[in-house]
């Protein structure tokens, strides 16, 4: 059953719960009203209600965002059995200090000039709401809470779910 929060404990979850997926998939929406949906690497800082992305000037999403700044991301590790849905407000801008503070030499590859890249600027997702699944790894924990679900013709519960808004 999900639960809604505002504490600090369930924000904190939150970043735990995305901290270790390194790709998220980007929702916008197109002027034509429909979704586009894209990878996008989470940059690495601690959470505290805003996800950072690098992305190009040029970018269809760039367009998207000045007409529709709601977006959607979704997190997922399969292997962890970790969910998580995230909707927040876009922007997009260029600081040159915060993304010298976000910079990897791997993101040359996107942007070879570096941070001196005409394309490069930065997506800040502010988080508004947030919904996750964690279940139990453990396939063993898995099998035990299904068969007891069974038995007791309970329903099964696979594991925490919790829905956090900002």
């Amino acid at each position: 059953m999900a639960t809604a929060t505002h504490d600090a404990r369930a924000v904190e979850k939150l970043g735990e719960l995305i901290r270790d997926i390194q790709i998220a998939m980007l929702t916008t929406v197109g002027a034509d009203g429909i979704l586009h949906s894209r990878p996008m690497a989470t940059q690495k800082t601690k959470f505290d209600g805003d996800l950072w992305f690098f992305t190009a000037a040029s970018s269809l999403k760039v367009d998207e965002l000045h007409e529709h700044r709601q977006v959607n991301l979704n997190y997922a590790d399969p292997k962890g059995n970790r969910y998580v849905s995230v909707s927040g407000t876009a922007s997009v801008f260029r600081d040159r200090a915060k993304a010298e503070e976000l910079w990897n030499p791997i993101y040359k590859a996107w942007f070879p000039k570096g941070l001196d890249d005409p394309e490069l600027m930065l997506l800040r997702v502010a988080v508004d709401e947030a919904e996750y699944w964690d279940a139990p790894s453990s396939k063993m924990v898995q099998i035990v809470g299904f068969v007891k679900a069974l038995v007791t013709g309970k329903q099964y519960e696979p594991g925490d779910h919790g829905h956090v808004k900002m």
